[in-house]
């Protein structure tokens, strides 16, 4: 587990570099959020922020899309790295 939680951080924050570096998407990462840059800099390496960064992606298809084939990255591990940051266990209600 720990070994899939440090690939999911790792991708987390290609995530968040990748966020900052688009000019029309960091804008609303930030008003959605609600974080600065400061706050970006003090929390990039904790694994909730980077769990919330993930959510914010998955907001929006045509964003993982975009990110995904910039690094040629599987669509699919968006999901199942959020999946094993805190925070993101599926729920069952049956």
């Amino acid at each position: 587990m720990q070994k899939t939680q440090e690939s999911a951080e790792t991708l987390g924050l290609q995530v968040l570099g990748w966020l900052v570096a688009d000019e029309d998407l960091m804008p609303i990462f930030q008003g959605s959020t609600g974080v600065s840059e400061a706050d970006i800099r003090a929390r990039a390496a904790d694994p909730q922020f980077l769990g919330a960064v993930l959510d914010f992606l998955m907001m929006d298809d045509a964003w993982v899309i975009r990110f995904c084939d910039a690094h040629s990255v599987p669509y699919e591990r968006i999901m199942q790295a959020r999946a094993a940051l805190p925070g993101g266990e599926q729920v069952n209600w049956t």
